[in-house]
């Protein structure tokens, strides 16, 4: 069996046992067994932490069910492949060489010297930092115990799972803690190898002795964050002054709203404001940054912001007719524009398959063309934002595609470089070229 394969049959079957669990009557607040396909939704949801829900998971499931989507979300994160990575490194077993390439592949990495310890280390630093912002929203009175640790595993994986209505607009008036989360989002987003890059680049390297450096991928991981957070953070502030954020009275939390609502839509599903009382601008906006997505080897999906710098580069240079693309005087290699271009024509061609499923599956439903392209956005990007009760009124074929979508596009990047991985060969055959006019 190849990796790929292997890969996808791992999140298959922990979609599998959650359902099962979620329908059980361990784990329904009835105290009764559940409807599955519900149940599987619910699961394939929080294993590809997207966040999307056909049910009020406060109400459907019990405090256990509550803890078993946590634990879901959790290892939908990390992914199987590195916990159980993880598990091996614990228990002293050493990896197989076809283990630390999918690895590789999975955090960018080019070599495997140190690979074992960059596992050790994610999974450490991740429960560090879900910790730390628990106690952090504990200590600015954000709610009990539980309450923490549930917002803070959501933010940090990027789910968008909330057990009060309305995601996180009752907690508009504790702007600190909104803050706390919305940055624990964006570390979320951002990649494990960035925050690794950060924390490890001002010690001295073991064997050379000099200072190490931010690698070009957290440089422009960094740099383009930060340009698409202020770019949605001004328009959300333009668009929507005399829109939504009309209805919060105290300017502070016109920001602090303003601010989260510019980090959720290329990662998260929580919003603070109802995203179906946006202008249909600002939704569009959205839905641009949701294709966008965030770091590789982060919680987030979509194309990727690096993807994103490749292709912006790349077409800089031809309009200056450069042979080279060039970020930070680095040349980058033509394979990796080449697979920039492939990762952005396959995630656009199946956000529109998807978008053309929903258009039949609920053909006279009532749901708008613009709600029902959002949620397939959302489900493909894995980002969680809904139009209002859009998922929730979808039909049973209209869920299963969700389902797909959701179960593809978290992991679409990861198989298509494991399928090149697994059949790579260069052919040694060299056919005539001819001009093709394009344009």
């Amino acid at each position: 069996m190849n990796r790929r394969v292997a890969f996808a049959l791992g999140f298959l079957t922990l979609i599998a046992v959650g359902a099962v669990v979620l329908s059980s009557p361990w784990a329904q607040s009835a105290g009764a067994w559940g409807r599955f396909l519900e149940a599987l939704f619910t699961a394939t949801s929080a294993v590809c932490v997207t966040g999307l829900t056909v049910v009020d998971i406060a109400a459907e499931y019990s405090f256990a069910g509550q803890v078993a989507i946590l634990v879901l979300v959790q290892l939908g994160c990390l992914g199987l492949m590195t916990c159980g990575t993880f598990l091996l490194v614990a228990i002293g077993r050493r990896l197989s060489l076809s283990r630390e390439f999918s690895l590789m592949n999975a955090y960018g990495v080019e070599g495997v010297r140190g690979l074992k310890g960059l596992v050790v280390w994610t999974v450490g630093s991740t429960l560090v930092i879900e910790a730390a912002c628990a106690v952090a929203l504990h200590m600015l009175g954000f709610g009990g115990a539980y309450k923490c640790i549930f917002y803070s595993i959501m933010s940090f994986c990027n789910a968008g799972f909330s057990i009060f209505p309305g995601s996180l607009a009752s907690f508009t008036g504790q702007p600190l803690a909104i803050v706390v989360m919305a940055v624990e989002t964006i570390l979320g987003g951002i990649g494990f190898l960035v925050i690794y890059n950060l924390c490890t680049f001002r010690f001295l390297r073991r064997h050379t002795g000099a200072k190490g450096r931010l690698s070009l991928h957290t440089r422009v991981v960094l740099r383009f964050s930060f340009v698409l957070l202020a770019i949605t953070f001004a328009v959300f502030v333009v668009a929507e002054w005399n829109g939504v954020l009309a209805g919060i009275p105290s300017m502070r939390d016109k920001f602090v709203a303003a601010f989260y609502q510019s980090v959720t839509p290329r990662t998260c599903g929580f919003c603070v404001t109802a995203t179906e009382s946006l202008r249909p601008f600002t939704r569009l906006v959205y839905e641009i940054m949701m294709f966008i997505g965030g770091g590789p080897g982060s919680a987030a999906a979509g194309m990727k912001v690096t993807t994103f710098a490749v292709l912006l580069y790349t077409l800089v240079a031809m309009c200056r007719g450069e042979g080279d693309t060039v970020i930070s005087k680095k040349t980058i290699p033509y394979d990796v524009v080449r697979e920039s271009i492939v990762i952005v024509m396959a995630l656009l061609m199946f956000a529109v398959l998807v978008t053309g499923a929903l258009l039949l599956t609920e053909a006279g439903s009532g749901t708008s063309v613009e709600a029902l392209a959002f949620e397939a956005i959302s489900a493909v990007t894995t980002t969680g934002l809904s139009v209002g009760s859009t998922t929730a009124s979808l039909s049973q074929e209209g869920r299963f595609v969700i389902m797909a979508a959701m179960f593809i596009g978290r992991l679409g990047a990861l198989t298509v470089v494991m399928m090149i991985g697994d059949r790579e060969s260069k052919s040694h055959i060299r056919h005539p070229y001819e001009e093709l006019v394009v344009g």
